[in-house]
C-alpha cells in the first residue's frame, strides 16, 4: 500500500546519530534576525529621508547602516535611491512602520544582549513615536 522509505531523513532526532547538517548557534540566529530588522528599518528610512528630508533621518540611517555591516561582518546593506513624491499620508505610514519594525529590533537586540543595537532601536522608536503625535492628535 505504501512505498518504504528508501533515503535518509533529513531531519535529525534524538534517538539518531548526529548529522553532518551544519547547524548555526542560537547568536548567529539572533545575529541574523537583528541584522534583517535593522536592514528593513534601514530601508525605511531610507523611504522617509526621500519624502521628508532632514539631519535626523540622516544620522538615523547612517548609523543603521553601520550596525547593520557589523552584524553582517562586514556586508554593507542595499540602500533606496533617493526620489520620491511626498504624500503625508504615506510618511504617516511609513513612520508607524519603522516604529514597528524598531520595536521588532529592540525585543531580539535585547535578548541578544547587543546593547547598541537595543539603544539605537529604542531611539528610533522614540523618534518615530515622536513624529507621529501631532499627526495623531491633529487626527482625533
Amino acid at each position: 500500500m505504501y512505498e518504504p522509505i528508501r533515503t535518509k531523513s533529513v531531519h535529525s532526532t534524538m534517538a539518531g546519530p548526529p548529522s553532518d547538517f551544519p547547524h548555526r548557534t542560537r547568536e548567529e540566529e539572533l545575529d541574523i534576525q537583528l541584522a534583517g530588522h535593522l536592514a528593513a528599518l534601514l530601508a525605511v528610512t531610507d523611504e522617509l529621508r526621500a519624502l521628508a528630508p532632514s539631519d535626523g533621518l540622516e544620522a538615523a540611517a547612517e548609523r543603521l547602516a553601520d550596525q547593520v555591516t557589523r552584524l553582517r561582518k562586514g556586508r554593507t546593506p542595499a540602500r533606496a535611491p533617493m526620489s520620491a513624491v511626498a504624500a503625508p499620508s504615506r510618511v504617516a505610514a511609513l513612520h508607524r512602520r519603522a516604529h514597528t519594525l524598531a520595536g521588532r529590533a529592540l525585543v531580539v537586540a535585547a535578548s541578544r544582549a547587543d546593547t547598541a543595537a537595543a539603544i539605537l532601536a529604542a531611539e528610533r522608536m522614540d523618534a518615530h513615536t515622536a513624529a507621529l503625535e501631532p499627526r495623531e492628535v491633529a487626527a482625533h
